[in-house]
């Protein structure tokens, strides 16, 4: 192991650790961007929609059903993950993408889909495992690269995702030669792309067997910190065990916490926007133009969410870090709410634009949008991690999902039932169609600017935690992890 403060090498053990989180982030990304382009043709082919105008409320049902799962046990997931560790959340979570995704792909009703949907966020609790962890192995200057490398695995979702929801759904249509008439992707029409996506996330089980567990509980840190100190020498296990047991004494309830409860706030209502436009992009790109809507095939929707992916992409891996640590999470936040609001105003008009200047214009929008919202979510991640000491992140991050959960499982069927409202008000005077939408998600933008001031959001989360030990900060820093294995 390198000592402390030398630079290890990019391909040092340390640093793949990184690189396996964010291998975790990957496929939990898949199963929710991949359905954007054929969730509107699934529904449809359900037959349980009694008109076309209805068509999004159910398909908002099923996309609410994953993150009402998860509302109901993602706490319970960042408790257990306090407990037994981050590693075992996370691949539970994973072998659960397997299994479920698989289910959901074949499919033949509407409440097989939608229960299937349910469980899959119900046993999944890795997210917030993952983001406790990619803080663990990173020291506090690194933070936000740590977050981002992590959240650039959506960015990588958002590029494949897409593009395998676009692309191998209904296969027997756009590849007839490969999957004949009357074959098993011909009678489950939706059933490639899901199980593309339980083999990536099968392979990516098996390689996470052999990533080593973070630093999660006050145990670890006990037991690290018996054995060395700053200088390498050993120390005394009463000393050490006598001042853990002092901190254990002041350490306040989580709910007590409001800098926690504030940056979960700016979280959670920022999630029930963004997946509120997520869901009425898809339906909204797809359907008819008499309707508002672009008239897109499930191919063109991958096309677009693709390359704002992949923008989002770089963004995350050479941008965001620089970015955050030169002006600090809470200025990035604030940045991205006031641009979204005019951004929104785009999208109405361009159902008037057709062939080279539509596809120019929604693209632009599509990659600014995804930025700007990548910016929230990774600043609102730094503020809950550094709302915390360590041996609570898996808990804060527990609450955080559950929290966004809730909100994100109202988004989808709210905002089918508001797409499908506003195709109904097409020709009303007042914000006519996807007026109304705008007009209502930014609503949502504005809220979240709000909570960003104080005395809602207090400025000390810019740095992380302090520790509530004897030792100075610096030295508790370099004594928690000079024996673990941690990206610095």
């Amino acid at each position: 192991m390198p000592p402390i403060g030398k630079e290890p090498s990019l391909t040092s053990f340390r640093n793949l650790n990184l690189l396996g989180c964010c291998r975790w982030r990957y496929p939990t990304s898949l199963p929710i961007s991949s359905l954007f382009p054929f969730i509107y043709f699934m529904v449809r082919d359900f037959g349980i929609a009694k008109s076309e105008t209805s068509i999004g409320s159910y398909a908002g049902y099923i996309g609410s059903a994953l993150m009402f799962g998860r509302f109901l046990t993602s706490t319970l997931w960042g408790i257990f993950a306090d407990k037994y560790g981050r590693k075992v959340v996370m691949m539970i979570g994973t072998g659960t993408i397997v299994v479920f995704n698989t289910i959901f792909g074949f499919s033949s009703n509407f409440w097989l889909a939608l229960t299937s949907r349910f469980l899959l966020g119900l046993f999944n609790g890795m997210l917030g495992s993952v983001r406790a962890y990619a803080s663990e192995i990173c020291r506090p200057e690194h933070q936000a690269l740590g977050l981002s490398m992590v959240g650039t695995m959506w960015g990588v979702g958002l590029i494949i995702g897409p593009a395998i929801g676009g692309y191998f759904a209904q296969p027997s249509e756009k590849y007839p030669s490969l999957f004949p008439s009357g074959s098993i992707f011909d009678r489950f029409p939706y059933a490639l792309p899901c199980l593309c996506i339980s083999a990536v996330s099968f392979l990516g089980l098996l390689l996470s067997m052999w990533l080593p567990e973070s630093i999660h509980s006050s145990k670890c840190i006990s037991n690290r910190t018996r054995k060395i100190d700053i200088n390498g020498n050993n120390i005394s296990e009463d000393k050490t065990s006598r001042a853990l047991s002092e901190s254990e004494q002041n350490r306040r309830p989580i709910w007590k916490n409001w800098g926690m409860i504030a940056a979960v706030s700016v979280y959670c209502i920022w999630g029930l926007h963004d997946m509120g436009y997520s869901e009425i992009f898809s339906l909204w790109a797809v359907s008819p133009n008499n309707l508002g809507g672009l008239g897109f095939t499930t191919s063109d929707v991958g096309n677009v969410l693709a390359v704002s992916g992949a923008a989002l992409l770089v963004f995350q891996l050479f941008a965001f870090a620089p970015l955050a640590n030169r002006f600090g999470a809470i200025n990035i936040i604030r940045v991205g709410t006031v641009l979204t609001v005019p951004l929104f105003a785009v999208y109405p008009v361009m159902a008037r634009l057709h062939g080279v200047s539509l596809w120019a214009t929604l693209i632009s929008a599509a990659v600014i949008k995804n930025l700007l919202s990548i910016c929230i979510v990774t600043g609102s991640f730094i503020l809950i991690n550094n709302s915390v000491p360590i041996y609570q992140r898996g808990l804060a991050n527990g609450i955080s999902m559950s929290s966004m959960s809730l909100f994100k499982a109202i988004a989808p069927a709210t905002a089918g039932i508001l797409f499908s409202w506003s195709q109904e008000r097409i020709t009303a005077s007042f914000l006519p169609g996807m007026w109304m939408v705008v007009f209502i998600l930014d609503i949502f933008v504005v809220i979240t600017l709000i909570l960003t001031f104080e005395p809602i959001l207090p400025k000390s989360l810019l740095k992380p935690f302090r520790e509530a030990i004897d030792d100075p900060p610096k030295q508790t820093e370099k004594l928690e992890r000079s024996s673990s294995f941690t990206f610095n």
